[in-house]
């Protein structure tokens, strides 16, 4: 059967209350100086940059969001019988909440539901030290070594996971039909695997509001809101293929 590897970005969450980065109200487009609170170097070197990282991750609209009708219908196109892998940008993990299998979803930048000592390595839920938080602390430090916590992403400055990038890389050669939703297509090495697939003979499909450098490759653009627009994306993938 035909494999449909769909790899996600911050714009299919935008509909969940969560905002994008680099969309014209994205996140680093209206406060650049926000983006060095998750980049390793800083957050590593400087005690008030996790400081004020720890107060954002604690107020942010990632913690009361729930899927969209675009994330259910990737879980609806799975429970179709359709074999559906999802490579995800994100750190939301709202594909797993909408129902989707959690060994069907590749994160390819980690999750922010945990957190991870930098010297130790210990990993443990994002809520436990979010309470932390909450309660004066304002730089949670590992309760196993005393080591700096970082939430369970990956920042920029860090690489990806190679098993995580080998695993993404491999379902993206296996795949007959690409879709790249909701992402700008600009973050290496994430966003390389949409020429990958090309070069392995899949249909790419791009779904995102803004052009992408991967567009001239696509079998098919679509610029309408995502919410709508994936959701009858795959009900007419799933009718081909069925």
């Amino acid at each position: 059967m035909t494999l449909v590897a769909i790899l996600s970005g911050a714009g299919i969450s935008t509909d969940s209350g969560i905002p994008d980065y680099r969309g014209p109200q994205g996140l680093w487009t209206k406060d650049p100086e926000a983006e060095k609170l998750v980049t390793y170097d800083f957050y590593m070197s400087d005690p008030e940059i996790r400081r004020r990282s720890w107060l954002m991750r604690r107020d942010a609209a990632t913690w009361g969001a729930e899927p969209n009708a675009a994330h259910r219908a990737v879980a609806a196109l799975e429970r179709s019988g359709t074999p559906v892998r999802v490579l995800t940008q994100n750190i939301d993990g709202l594909h797993q909440r909408a129902g989707l299998s959690a060994r069907k979803v590749v994160e390819l930048h980690g999750t922010a539901r945990e957190v991870v000592c930098t010297r130790c390595h210990a990993r443990s839920a994002m809520d436990d030290t979010l309470a932390r938080v909450e309660a004066g602390e304002a730089d949670p430090s590992c309760t196993v070594c005393g080591g700096i916590l970082k939430p369970a992403t990956v920042m920029f400055g860090e690489r990806l996971d190679p098993e995580v990038l080998a695993e993404a890389m491999a379902i993206t050669k296996a795949s007959q039909v690409f879709v790249a939703v909701g992402t700008t297509l600009q973050v290496q090495p994430a966003a390389s695997l949409a020429g990958i697939a090309v070069e392995h003979g899949a249909r790419l499909v791009v779904v995102n509001a803004e052009p992408t450098p991967y567009d001239e490759l696509a079998e098919e653009t679509v610029r309408e809101p995502i919410a709508t627009a994936l959701p009858a994306l795959l009900e007419r993938l799933s009718t081909e293929r069925g």
